[in-house]
């Protein structure tokens, strides 16, 4: 199996889509291992591109006392595909090492590295990006991969989930000449589609884009994306410190975990940057009292930030075999819809079929809360409301909650009532 090196730091790799490569002979750093190591080699490739047919976005390779096994996440939920032999572990997850670069004698600490694939896949060649992570566990090293398939990145912001109204207030937001716009919510709940939606749309040659990244997911032409490297210092706040001295328009920062990466991007908003980041938070008003938390004071954050939008992603209806299902109204109303929705909602299920692999799921939608920061809002921060109360005052404004945004995709025939419940709360 012929690598080439497309640079120093990742190697291309080329299988079809079947997963069957012959073994052509040991690649650079391998042992001549010939017809042992065929079947492991075969065996990856497998899986990989099994990963890459299903629609998975992680492989993980977890080993245990009596048992490997390997499980896909698809949609955001992880379905264990096969438990391989035991005694296949050890090679198996040494190949994996081999094709990310990394230290296969070094089983005591972590380790990170990128796969670069090309896949012959439905009689197309594509590239697939792969960061593996490698983590000492008890029993043996747990891989896990995550595929970066740039054919899946949506960029068209009115397919992503906003509700209309929602969309206009995130659009009017990032066209703004300065100011700051938070996306927040949980890891894997897609901030970074929609923070690299929203820059596809400001590319512009009259626009320098500078971006701070940790990983670089995708490469967007016209935008200069810079990877953090914490080992040599750079990570977002030295990183924040050069981009201003780089002439920049719009500064995205992939997200501010500490309170001087918070201050920086907080003062280049308030400099005539639009400064576009991510925090953990679980609504858009929680942003707030975040960034209070972290030391920034009240009057900045009330100045500095346009607009907070969060989300969530849940799985949606599989279009091939959903059906009405029966409607508990009670429960209907109980989970935040009213009365008169609750008895003209027609709720759907999945049955299960071939296309969405019996799941009755296919695809995920996002859940969207835009809170604009209005003057009143701004008042009421300076004030020191909590952010029970910007939430109070942003729901008396128009703002659609999480909840409620997942009730009109149930109600639209989009996903059903237990997604919703599972990713949100009243």
């Amino acid at each position: 199996m012929p690598f080439s090196s497309s640079n120093a730091d990742e190697r291309l790799l080329t299988i079809p889509s079947d997963g069957n490569t012959p073994f052509a002979g040991p690649s650079p750093g391998e042992s001549e291992g010939g017809a042992e190591e065929a079947p492991v080699i075969r065996l990856v490739n497998y899986i990989l591109t099994d990963a890459v047919k299903r629609g998975a976005s992680d492989v993980h390779m977890e080993p245990y006392e009596k048992e490997f096994r390997i499980r896909y996440r698809i949609d955001g939920v992880l379905q264990a595909v096969m438990t391989p032999p035991a005694r296949l572990r050890d090679a198996m997850i040494s190949r994996v090492k081999i094709m990310a670069r990394l230290d296969i004698a070094e089983k005591r600490l972590p380790q990170d590295g990128r796969i670069v694939m090309n896949l012959t896949h439905q009689g197309k060649m594509k590239q697939l990006d792969l960061r593996v992570s490698v983590l000492p566990t008890l029993h043996g090293e747990k891989i896990v991969m995550r595929l970066l398939d740039k054919e899946n990145l949506r960029l068209d912001m009115t397919g992503l989930g906003f509700e209309p109204e929602s969309l206009d207030k995130f659009q009017k937001a990032i066209f703004k000449p300065y100011g700051m716009v938070l996306v927040t919510g949980p890891t894997g709940s897609g901030k970074t589609n929609t923070l690299y939606s929203s820059l596809v749309q400001l590319n512009k040659d009259e626009t320098n884009i500078t971006t701070a990244e940790d990983p670089v997911e995708y490469q967007l032409p016209g935008i200069n994306q810079v990877q953090m490297k914490d080992q040599i210092g750079l990570n977002f706040a030295a990183a924040l410190r050069s981009f201003l001295r780089q002439d920049p328009n719009i500064i995205m920062v992939g997200e501010i975990r500490d309170a001087e990466t918070a201050e920086i991007g907080i003062k280049a908003a308030l400099t005539g940057h639009l400064v576009l980041s991510t925090l953990h938070t679980n609504d858009a008003p929680s942003a707030i009292t975040r960034l209070i938390n972290m030391g920034i004071e009240p009057f900045l954050v009330a100045t500095s930030v346009n607009l907070v939008c969060a989300q969530r992603l849940v799985r949606t209806l599989c279009p091939d075999c959903k059906a009405p299902a029966p409607t508990n109204k009670p429960l209907l109303m109980a989970e935040g819809f009213s009365s008169e929705e609750a008895e003209s909602t027609v709720v759907y299920k999945g049955a299960g079929c071939g296309a969405c692999g019996g799941r009755g799921y296919k695809g995920r939608i996002g859940l969207y809360e835009v809170m604009e920061l209005t003057e009143e809002i701004r008042d009421m921060i300076l004030a020191g409301a909590s952010a029970l109360e910007l939430k109070r005052k942003a729901a008396e404004q128009g703002m659609i909650s999480l909840r409620r945004s997942g009730l009109i995709k149930v109600m639209a025939g989009r996903t059903t009532l237990e997604e919703v419940i599972r990713e949100t709360v009243l």
